[in-house]
């Protein structure tokens, strides 16, 4: 769409807009009152039947497209908030919207921060009290509302709709109609109740003190002068350790300036960090260095892939490539897989550019942080915005550079809600259409970059060393099924017993990775074998054990779903039988965490998983005392594997690979490989030389054997050799299509009857199903989907989002779509 901003022009202007609501996506025209300065991409408020609703400005004419000269074009009610999206902005919105085949209101949505687009809700006031119209008020309807909001005149906000109702039934929507026909009543957009500034005192030093002051009043201002003459109330006096009358008097005698100032509320900058400088590069790392600078200095919207083993010093790479960005007076984007690296990536950025330049954005935010930070984007100002997958969106309208870190993680991928974008993807557009380099870094590229690197569609650069070229950490492959016919029926071999055995000796620190949490998998009925099962989901429930009791989880031994959360207490007895005795199948990070209790009773433990991470900056604290060497071993799951860089730490574990294998995706091999190659890599980081021992029952596995070897390369093109014979991605493409109902039978016909549909198309597409999800019921849900198989030039003939809602036509079944699926479970 070509988008024209023609509001220089006097005569009546019109504006296109997409407005927030449900089942309505067409573009509707409104005409712009003459007082209201108006541009592409602002946020309005318009009126829709007898509600305001939100909207975003698409087009702004002197014409309307209107052509019945009898229709009433009414005005926009309110410009909710200006000049958000540039035009190449809104074009990114348009692609992601089209190519993820959903609707633009939602992709949009998807952008925004919380509450900015929430529908409007609107109030209900008197226009003129003396107005002649009064005495036209004939029907009882109309002179009842009339009367009560004449008792509450007072109220200056007006009333709600719903008020009105509650207190006058079904006389209001008749008396409404009637007021409003007379022009007796307006109905005033009351906004979206979104985050407000907030402001503290800030003191600032004027007069440096002398022989008229006190000796404390001095040691005040000596303290202000030591944090650059300019400090908040509320920090100088903790610092101070004084009162607030103490910097009150020193106001009074001309020696400080109190005001008010905008309290940003910016997340994840309560944390001290030391400055830090430059560090000297290596020769692989500047030749890759001098590449980006080269792309960013000509505006080149180049793609680099960055493939640096782990420790080679990728951030590093970053770090000083985004400095030539900043003292050009522009921004930077960095993406990051999980909220639990943030605050780690965060520091070491905060310690390089200060506080003023770098923000962060991911969910854990507070709406009022997220707001914030979202607002001081769109200043123009020169910064470094961090955050996870939804930062892709973030407004920086002067963008230099984006970096992508640990681009394989499956986190920058959305499930839910639509649209199904990828981070990746997102921001490979986003870097052509602001024309910025983009930097995509990896220890363990994916296989769509490997595929594109094959296909010579981006820049290859390679750190294949460490920093001061240490070894990376042998790896040990125990076999398991040696262990049980040796007689050790551990979860630990006797070789990790032994590791951590020397670790703990040689007072150094190590990490155990098991990739379930919890404390087993499912309990079983030694007598009778029954299996507890969600009554909601189609899956067994795992038991957790109360050796460490969070505010999340009961101080009761207790079973739960990991897909709905549902809770019961552990029975004592079987339900079916009576029977006192139960099998407890598999390990999760509890069961590790007790067994090691165990073997090793003075052992100090951290378990890092979502259950211990729930709550906002749990990441941070976690790690930060595991760096101060508060434990000797951390124990946790796939959390562990994504940028930590502890230089103590000599060990790792791994407590069954197999876990990761044992999938019916195609996805597995390769997804497994890059997991244990990052958690390998967070060893032997420091001085001391590292090693790392993983268990598993099938170390034929070539998903083992390469990563025992350190030869992913060839893994991966075994990997997508395969791939592209089966035109899977990244040579084919796929959408998989979700059906859901709370009725089997519903649901069953519904999916059937689509598939059928998508077969009589005859586009060149394979279609596997309709069939029952791999998990067949979440949360009372019964789930049925559809799998297309294609190559890239069919992705248009796919039916978007609202077609497959008007072919399915029932409200009962819900539907989704996730184009470029990473999981077909």
């Amino acid at each position: 769409m070509t988008l024209f901003d023609l509001s220089n022009i006097s005569s009546d202007r019109y504006v296109t807009v997409i407005v927030d609501c449900i089942g309505i996506d067409d573009l509707l025209t409104y005409r712009i009152p003459e007082d209201v300065e108006l541009q592409v991409g602002d946020i309005l408020s318009v009126p829709l039947g007898s509600r305001q609703v939100g909207a975003i400005a698409l087009q702004i004419a002197d014409t309307s497209q209107i052509d019945d000269p009898e229709t009433e074009i009414k005005e926009i009610s309110a410009v909710v908030s200006s000049g958000i999206f540039p035009k190449t902005y809104w074009e990114l919105l348009t692609r992601t919207a089209d190519y993820y085949r959903t609707p633009v209101m939602q992709t949009v949505k998807t952008a925004l921060p919380p509450k900015l687009l929430d529908q409007s809700h609107y109030r209900i006031k008197i226009k003129q009290l003396d107005s002649p119209m009064v005495n036209l008020v004939a029907t009882k309807s109309a002179q009842m509302v009339w009367h009560f909001l004449q008792e509450h005149k007072g109220n200056s906000k007006g009333l709600s709709r719903r008020y009105i109702q509650q207190k006058l039934g079904r006389y209001t929507g008749a008396g409404l109609r009637e007021l409003q026909k007379l022009d007796l009543i307006e109905t005033v957009l009351e906004l979206p109740n979104r985050p407000q500034p907030k402001y503290e005192d800030i003191v600032v030093l004027i007069k440096v003190p002398d022989h008229e002051i006190t000796a404390r009043q001095t040691e005040v201002l000596t303290i202000l002068q030591h944090q650059g003459g300019e400090c908040s109330k509320t920090q100088l006096c903790k610092l101070a350790k004084t009162s607030t009358s103490v910097i009150q008097n020193l106001e009074n005698k001309g020696y400080v300036v109190i005001s008010k100032r905008e309290s940003l509320r910016l997340g994840g900058k309560s944390h001290t960090v030391i400055r830090d400088r430059p560090k000297a590069l290596t020769p692989d790392q500047d030749l890759a260095l001098q590449s980006i600078l080269k792309a960013i200095a000509n505006n080149n919207p180049s793609h680099f892939l960055l493939h640096g083993v782990t420790g080679s010093g990728k951030t590093e790479v970053y770090l000083q490539a985004i400095a030539t960005v900043l003292e050009a007076g522009k921004s930077a984007l960095v993406l990051v897989p999980e909220i639990g690296l943030t605050p780690q990536l965060t520091d070491r950025f905060r310690a390089r550019f200060g506080d003023a330049k770098v923000n962060v954005y991911h969910s854990q935010l507070s709406d009022g942080e997220r707001f914030d930070t979202w607002r001081l984007m769109l200043t123009g100002e020169s910064q470094v915005v961090i955050g996870t997958r939804s930062a892709v969106f973030a407004p920086l309208s002067n963008l230099g550079l984006i970096v992508m870190d640990e681009e394989h993680d499956n986190s920058f991928k959305q499930d839910q809600p639509q649209p199904c974008y990828h981070a990746r993807t997102v921001a490979q557009w986003r870097s052509q259409l602001e024309q910025v380099p983009l930097v995509m870094g990896s220890a363990t590229p994916s296989a769509e970059l490997v595929f594109a690197q094959k296909q010579q569609e981006l820049i290859y650069l390679e750190l294949p060393n460490r920093i001061g070229n240490r070894a990376m950490p042998p790896i040990d492959i125990v076999d398991m099924r040696d262990e049980f016919k040796a007689g050790n029926y551990s979860i630990l071999s006797r070789k990790l017993q032994g590791a951590i055995a020397e670790m703990l000796e040689a007072k150094q620190q190590g990490i155990l990775f098991i990739h379930r949490r919890g404390y087993s998998t499912f309990v079983s009925c030694r007598s009778c074998g029954y299996v507890a099962e969600c009554p909601h989901c189609d899956v067994s429930l795992s038991y957790h054990d109360p050796i460490s009791p969070t505010a999340h989880q009961p101080k009761s031994a207790h079973l739960r779903c990991h897909y709905c959360n549902y809770t019961q207490i552990q029975p004592k007895s079987c339900p079916q039988c009576n029977s006192p005795y139960f099998k407890y199948f598999g390990s999760g990070t509890q069961k590790v965490e007790q067994e090691l209790t165990k073997l090793f009773p003075n052992i100090r433990l951290i378990r890092f998983d979502s259950d211990t991470t729930r709550n906002k900056d749990q990441h941070r604290l976690l790690i930060d005392q595991f760096r101060a060497g508060t434990a000797d071993l951390l124990v946790g799951t796939q959390m562990l594997t994504k940028g930590l860089d502890i230089p103590q730490v000599t060990l790792v574990g791994v407590v069954s690979a197999d876990g990761l294998l044992n999938f019916s995706d195609y996805r597995a091999g390769e997804r497994a490989a890059q997991t244990l190659l990052q958690v390998a890599g967070r060893a032997g980081r420091g001085e001391e030389d590292g090693k790392v021992i993983m268990q598993t029952y099938t170390p034929e596995h070539p998903a083992i054997q390469a990563v025992q070897r350190y030869r992913l390369e060839e893994f991966m093109q075994t990997e997508l050799e395969m791939r592209e014979a089966l035109r899977y991605p990244p040579k084919g493409q796929m959408v998989l299509i979700h059906l859901s109902s709370e009725n089997a039978q519903t649901v069953e016909n519904s999916a059937n009857e689509l598939a059928e549909y998508l077969r009589q198309l005859e586009n060149d597409w394979d279609i596997l199903g309709a069939t029952p999800a791999t998990i067949a019921k979440v949360a009372n849900r019964y789930r049925w989907q559809i799998l297309l198989k294609f190559m890239p030039d069919v992705l248009p003939n796919v039916p978007n989002l609202e077609e497959l809602r008007m072919l399915v036509n029932s409200k009962s079944v819900r539907v989704a779509i996730d184009v470029d699926p990473l999981t077909i479970l």
